[in-house]
């Protein structure tokens, strides 16, 4: 008797019509990395940030051996999507800078590898879509909001503790109250309060600290989907990566144009007090001067100039940068009050402001290179200088 004969057919195996095998192979899966990198105070992230020859991406470069970035899962040639969960592939590139510059010790960027970039641009994919699809259903942003009291309300919002999970509270609104109209919810998990962390308060404590605010409070929270997708992607909840709403004590820029006898002020440096922090202050402003006129008040705190943050300068360096600025400058301070406020909280004046920050101009184009012992420099072509490699 001859034995029964097979044959094979790729697209149906082998008398086995369930297994098909298709012409086209699938695409392969594009999976952004979220990287989260810490970084002590003084310490830089350890990475250059550049735009790449066309323009069209932002490409990490030079990633520093055993440096915040390594150890954050930052790779060479990655491409930027997201920094601090805001999508910048149509951010201009000093905005970037300064975002990152400005917003403390923790840095979250989302990334794709060179390769998977140009992949996902040469087949047309919405890159925004793409950074969205990563988060999973129900993410949404922190919400930073800063409270004032009404004289009848209160703040209008109180806070549960979860049966079970120490340290964790849920918050319930008063309908158009106080809490209710700066972004609070109710059912909004509380991560912290004034700047401190609620994880680490009792119910009693809690209590202590929003009686010690008095009439106002600053909250950090976020939904049920929020946090979930926190969880599941195992971030922590900052306010570096927070919605901001109505937070008081907003930095202000200034356009000095300097008259026959200067600016009209005094830059000094001096140690917060009962810490060896230093800062930049604003002294001696002289009545009639062109300071006095834009604004300026003695004790206010320089945050930047010509928009590029200066908290982390030496002050012969924010001297130098302000007189290559030759007659005109613009300088970003905050008030005293305002100063003792983020300080607070913890954060910087400059993480959630923009406006008056001097945008460069984007018509103008540099390129990465290297001097005698392979320190990326830049060469500028254009007119006015912009960076278009940027150590971080």
């Amino acid at each position: 008797m001859e034995s029964p004969r097979f044959t094979f057919n790729p697209k149906e195996g082998i008398d086995n019509p369930a297994l098909v095998i298709t012409d086209d192979p699938e695409p392969h899966s594009l999976a952004p990395r979220l990287c989260h990198l810490k970084r002590l105070e003084g310490q830089s992230f350890g990475f250059f940030l550049r735009t790449d020859p066309r323009g069209r991406s932002f490409e990490v470069r030079d990633v520093e051996p055993w440096s915040p970035a390594e150890h954050g899962g930052l790779r060479e040639g990655d491409r930027v999507l997201e920094v601090n969960q805001e999508f910048v592939l149509n951010v201009d590139f000093c905005r970037i800078v300064r975002k990152i510059q400005s917003c403390g010790l923790h840095l979250f960027l989302l990334v794709l590898r060179g390769d998977e970039y140009e992949q996902a641009v040469s087949i047309g994919l919405d890159l925004q879509k793409l950074a969205k699809s990563s988060k999973g259903d129900g993410w949404s942003r922190p919400r930073l909001c800063h409270v004032s009291g009404h004289p009848e309300l209160g703040l209008g919002m109180t806070f549960t503790s979860v049966e079970g999970q120490k340290g964790h509270f849920t918050v319930n609104t008063v309908t158009d109250g106080p809490a209710e109209r700066a972004g609070v919810c109710s059912g909004d998990r509380l991560i912290w309060i004034n700047g401190v962390l609620v994880s680490t308060l009792t119910p009693s404590t809690l209590n202590r600290t929003v009686k010690k605010s008095g009439d106002s409070v600053t909250v950090l929270v976020i939904d049920r989907g929020g946090e979930s997708c926190s969880v599941r992607r195992k971030t922590p909840v900052l306010p570096v990566v927070a919605e901001c709403r109505g937070l008081p004590h907003e930095p202000k820029t200034m356009r000095l144009v300097k008259g026959r006898d200067g600016y009209g002020f005094l830059l000094r440096q001096e140690k917060l007090a009962g810490s060896q922090r230093k800062v930049h202050v604003l002294r001696e402003v002289d009545e009639g001067s062109p300071a006095e006129a834009m604004g300026m008040e003695d004790g206010d705190l320089l945050l930047a100039v010509n928009g590029k943050p200066v908290e982390s300068l030496e002050h012969d360096d924010i001297v130098t940068e302000i007189r290559q600025s030759e007659d005109k400058v613009v300088l970003t301070s905050i008030s005293t009050p305002g100063r003792a406020f983020y300080r607070e909280l913890g954060i910087s004046p400059l993480l959630f402001y923009e406006e008056g920050l001097v945008q460069q101009n984007k018509n103008q184009r540099g390129t990465l290179q290297r001097d005698g012992d392979g320190c990326p420099t830049i060469h500028i072509q254009g007119g006015e200088e912009t960076r278009i490699c940027q150590e971080l």
